[in-house]
């Protein structure tokens, strides 16, 4: 194929697959945006862009491996009960709801900076559910906490959500300096959150009394405690984050090990551990990955960052890319965005930004974030309703206040 035909053929591709990113598929076809970007990594290949050698390289491994092996661990605390057993124990206490929120904000939070927040709220959501419905307390300001809480909490560490998991490995970033530089921000961002939710709660009415359908269709996903099989996965979890803190071993190989020692079961079968995997999240990462590449080698990609560059937006320094990131992360989605902008990030400022700004930004609307779309699926299947415009008057403040936070905090640390 001549050069010309072969860029024409990548931009092609390209605009294709970021289209369905951006409206979660295409039209008329039954795909999501996990088929479309595997589609467009076939397109690469089959319109021999690529080869399938060279696709194959151009897929970050460390990346990929590192974010299977979170998922294993995450999948064994889920089927040890710890995560529905953490939300139990939250519930239970005999506190006031504004303490209550502060409670179930803190904890999510704390958990999805260290486990995948996606499965953090999908252990933890019915039981939350189900839990403030007996205390006939207005569930879904709770609801929405833990999914912004979760949102929030995961932008502190490298291992609490994909892109971040993905900015920590391409850009080799140290896991302790990444953890100091996030904490300010996101600490204040979970206060202001508390603040925004605890007023909304003073002005909520109880509840109705919850249904004998509605309890069961809640209790029917939450997974009994199995101590010994939740002590396992913490086991291997706390190790893991010692030897990201305080030693230089690659992180991807340490994580691995972790899930297999933790797939060495005599009570979870294999089948079991790996019906939880988000295989669908690994193939979007694949097929990004391959199309992204095939972009870049086109000279395209530095074409258009020389551009930006010529008329004034540097994606080199902090302040375009805190907004070209926050305005792509809410148009494609957080991992498609960040992949995009890898490429061009340079710079101390260039990690934090990407990781802070990318995962504050999936607050905003329900779609931003799995986190969101998985609360409120769960509050659907209890028979609670939060539209769009519900979690838009709670997810757009908490995302212009927490964006102002980290602006802030990221200027102050340019200085």
């Amino acid at each position: 194929m001549p050069p010309a035909a072969q860029n024409a053929a990548v931009l092609a591709v390209f605009a294709v697959v970021y289209l369905g990113m951006f409206l979660g598929g295409l039209p008329r076809l039954r795909l999501d945006r996990t088929g479309v970007a595997l589609l467009g990594a076939i397109a690469v290949v089959g319109l021999e862009i690529m080869t399938p050698e060279q696709a194959a390289q151009s897929i970050h491994l460390p990346t990929i491996l590192l974010l299977f092996s979170f998922m294993v661990i995450s999948a064994q605390l889920r089927l040890g009960g710890f995560y529905g057993a953490s939300a139990r124990w939250m519930t239970a206490l005999a506190v006031p709801p504004t303490t209550l929120m502060g409670v179930v904000i803190a904890g999510s939070a704390l958990l999805s900076a260290v486990f995948t927040n996606d499965i953090v709220c999908l252990a933890m959501a019915p039981v939350l559910a189900r839990a403030c419905l007996q205390r006939r307390l207005d569930p879904v300001p709770y609801l929405l906490g833990l999914a912004c809480a979760s949102n929030i909490g995961s932008a502190a560490t490298l291992i609490g959500n994909p892109q971040n998991m993905l900015i920590g490995q391409v850009l080799q970033l140290p896991f302790g300096g990444y953890l100091l530089e996030a904490a300010v921000p996101v600490a204040c961002s979970l206060v202001a959150l508390w603040v925004l939710l605890s007023w909304q709660l003073r002005r909520a009415p109880p509840a109705p009394s919850p249904s004998a359908q509605q309890l069961a269709s809640l209790d029917a996903e939450v997974m009994p405690l199995d101590r010994w099989q939740a002590a396992k996965g913490l086991a291997v979890a706390l190790a893991l984050l010692g030897i990201f803190l305080f030693t230089g071993w690659p992180h991807d190989v340490c994580a691995l090990v972790g899930a297999g020692i933790l797939l060495l079961s005599q009570r979870f079968h294999t089948s079991r551990v790996m019906a939880l995997v988000d295989w669908e999240l690994l193939i979007l990462f694949i097929g990004l990955f391959v199309v992204n590449h095939a972009l870049e080698l086109s000279g395209v990609t530095s074409q258009a960052v020389t551009w930006l560059a010529d008329n004034g937006v540097h994606l080199s320094e902090m302040g375009p890319l805190f907004g070209v990131t926050l305005l792509l992360s809410n148009l494609v989605s957080n991992v498609p965005a960040v992949m995009l902008l890898l490429p061009s990030a340079h710079g101390a400022h260039a990690g934090p930004t990407l990781a802070l700004v990318s995962t504050l930004a999936g607050n905003l609307l329900i779609v931003g974030s799995l986190a969101n779309i998985i609360v409120v699926d769960a509050a659907r299947r209890g028979g609670i309703d939060i539209e769009w415009r519900r979690h838009a008057r709670t997810g757009v403040p908490v995302t212009l206040v927490t964006l102002g936070i980290t602006a802030t905090w990221l200027a102050w640390r340019a200085t």
